[in-house]
């Protein structure tokens, strides 16, 4: 199953359509670290990431894990773990995945940077739970969480998101 989604913040999956919040400054086809965009292209879902003490198990054919509050994301382009789950405590620049916040309640990796790893090229790129205002995000994807669970549960090993620079076709 292929996720399309469009630079107007619309997603689309399985005969549903829902609003998505993207990176603030858009789409591009030259993702940069802390650019705030999100990349154009194809990308496979990798893992799924939640929060045992707020949801429960999302219901997916793909790889999930807990996390804990020890779990961050390397977004350092001169660490070695740079785009990768690291655990704290950690002597470069990271990103927390147990927030405050409900946002990485379930975090969706995808597969962007990450085979091969380039450093600069933009760090923990997600498909995640959007703010209740749907405000942008650093370059990740963002669903309400009902939709999210909606996509998971259509998701298996094979499923791609795919980010537009138009509207989806």
């Amino acid at each position: 199953m292929d996720i399309l989604v469009d630079s107007s913040g619309t997603v689309e999956w399985s005969g549903n359509s829902a609003p998505c919040a993207i990176g603030g400054a858009g789409v591009t086809s030259d993702k940069r670290e802390g650019d705030h965009a999100t990349p154009v292209g194809c990308f496979p879902l990798r893992a799924v990431y939640y929060r045992a003490d707020r949801v429960s198990r999302p219901e997916t054919l793909l790889p999930v894990e807990a996390i804990d509050p020890l779990d961050a994301w390397s977004d350092e382009p001169d660490d070695p773990a740079y785009n990768s789950l690291v655990r704290q405590p950690c002597q470069t620049s990271f990103e927390l995945m147990w927030r405050e916040d409900h946002v990485y309640d379930i975090v969706v990796t995808i597969g962007y940077n990450d085979d091969p790893v380039v450093p600069g090229n933009g760090s923990a790129i997600f498909l995640h739970i959007a703010r209740p205002d749907l405000s942008p995000t650093e370059g990740c994807i963002a669903v309400s969480l009902e939709n999210l669970l909606r996509i998971l549960a259509d998701c298996d090993k094979t499923s791609r998101i795919c980010i537009e620079s138009g509207g989806v076709k």
